[in-house]
């Protein structure tokens, strides 16, 4: 592969593209194999950075581990992320009064895994005014909804400037050194801030940041859409997820809907007059009945091809029938999905099936049936919700936990790569491939044996014909080792190199 000022200029074999650049510098890769780079299409930047920088509970496997790690945890400040009481033995998160006596008069916000409620300490709660009197408030436990909110933005507030900045190199060179390119943050008022997205856009040294705004206001920021967590709803470990039918495990609630059809409809609308892309965080299948209503209504008003040449997007669209599907596709309308929440949540045993019961629980996350309806899946990591693990994702995609709702090893890496790419509007066939006209956006990886086609018909192995966009597959068998990146390039330029 021959790159001339950031851009594929040939591809072939060796001896002849030597000949035909006699003076190009030579790479050798030492079998190692090149893909296109990866994109990341719903990433939270800071707070993925301060879990890499700062107190991580994903690994607590109880309430006491997790009590400990606060424990242990320095400064007035301290910020952690990733409980999850589902996993935990005692089966419950860690009371108010538990959690002031370690920490030791500290601000404390601990988010769980899916940011949609949190604990907070007595010293956070006091600052934060109207938690108390707020939707979500929990006198003892978890705080969701508003009452979450207002004790997060305190929290935000708190952090000083130089560390939000240092969260936020940390985690575009966590990024980079998982062979990503480019990622979509997706900002909002209740989110993070318009400052926090404004130093996020300034950083050039790492991957292409493209920026949302979760709002149905505009921001003085050069973002591509009013999209990204623009809340539908909630989500369904915190029992926020708008339903149709109360939660198995809670029967007294069926979440939380924060817009409904007749709003949607307006953002769809304005966003579409204004050549802007629009998009929501949606859920729940009573959420998901709302954003299709809304749809509906706003094509009533401006016309289908409007709002299919906009390309408006969806986050997460775990809950969705086969009819509703189509009738999004319809529309035009971008599935920015995490296939890592399957392999998280999934299956008979997992949250999903212990919120919502077996047969509703297993239902969720259907790819196969997104991409039949004519939905471009874009794929993602919502870190820090899931790990930025792009492999992985792919791997999860193609072995879904539920039959019938994965994809193709080709299906899965194309919506990690190209799917990112076009969801943000670069839609002009080549980029995200390698070919000769496309920019030079690649990786390269450290991988054991690669699989040709013919070897398995029934994973589908691909061809190592590079112009079909990658130019072989390791394998993706679970257990199997996953591909080690050793360069990150972005338009010609490398933004991470291994050691």
């Amino acid at each position: 592969m021959a790159i001339t000022d950031g851009t594929i200029v040939w591809v072939g074999q060796d001896t002849v593209g030597r000949t035909l650049h006699p003076d190009a510098e030579v790479v050798e890769l030492d079998g190692a194999f090149v893909a296109p780079a990866f994109v990341d299409a719903h990433v939270h930047a800071t707070a993925a950075g301060l879990q890499l920088t700062g107190l991580d509970l994903t690994g607590c496997a109880s309430l006491a581990e997790c009590l400990d790690a606060v424990r242990a945890a320095d400064g007035p400040l301290i910020w952690g992320h990733g409980w999850d009481e589902t996993r935990w033995p005692e089966g419950r998160t860690p009371t108010r009064a538990e959690l002031d006596e370690v920490a030791g008069g500290a601000v404390v916000y601990l988010s769980r895994i899916d940011v949609h409620s949190a604990l907070a300490s007595s010293a956070l709660v006091d600052l934060a005014h109207g938690a108390r009197t707020a939707d979500g408030w929990s006198e003892d436990g978890p705080l969701s909804r508003d009452a979450h909110h207002h004790v997060r933005s305190v929290a935000q507030a708190a952090i000083p400037v130089e560390r939000r900045r240092a969260a936020q190199r940390a985690f575009l060179r966590h990024a980079a050194s998982r062979g990503v390119a480019a990622v979509h943050e997706c900002a909002g008022p209740v989110i993070s801030s318009a400052d926090d997205l404004a130093d996020l856009l300034a950083m050039t040294d790492g991957p292409q940041v493209v920026g949302y705004w979760g709002d149905v206001d505009p921001v003085d920021l050069p973002v591509h859409g009013l999209a990204g967590d623009l809340f539908v709803d909630g989500a369904i470990g915190s029992r926020t997820a708008a339903l149709v039918a109360p939660y198995a495990d809670r029967p007294d609630t069926s979440g939380a809907l924060y817009r409904d059809a007749a709003a949607i409809a307006a953002h769809l609308v304005s966003c579409t007059e204004a050549g802007l892309q629009a998009g929501f965080h949606v859920i729940g299948d009573a959420g998901m009945a709302a954003v299709v209503d809304g749809f509906e209504l706003a094509a009533a008003k401006v016309g289908a091809p409007a709002l299919a040449a906009r390309r408006h997007r969806l986050e997460h669209v775990e809950m969705i029938t086969a009819d509703q599907a189509a009738r999004l596709g319809a529309f035009g309308v971008v599935a920015s999905v995490q296939p890592m929440f399957d392999a998280e949540w999934g299956g008979p045993d997992g949250m999903y099936s212990q919120r919502l019961g077996t047969e509703r629980g297993t239902r969720l996350n259907p790819f196969a049936q997104l991409a039949s309806a004519g939905m471009l899946l874009a794929f993602g990591s919502d870190t820090p919700v899931t790990s930025l693990d792009p492999w992985a994702a792919v791997r999860a995609a193609v072995h879904h936990r539920t039959p019938g709702s994965g994809l193709s090893p080709r299906a899965a890496f194309t919506a990690h790569t190209r799917g990112g790419w076009r969801a943000a509007g670069v839609d002009d066939g080549i980029t995200g491939t390698l070919q000769p006209g496309a920019p030079a956006t690649y990786a390269v990886w450290e991988a054991g044996e690669l699989v040709v086609a013919g070897s398995d018909s029934r994973v589908q192995r691909w061809s190592l014909d590079p112009r079909s966009g990658v130019p072989g597959l390791p394998s993706l068998e679970p257990g199997a080792a996953l591909p080690v990146c050793l360069r990150t390039v972005l338009n010609g330029r490398t933004i991470f190199e291994r050691d």
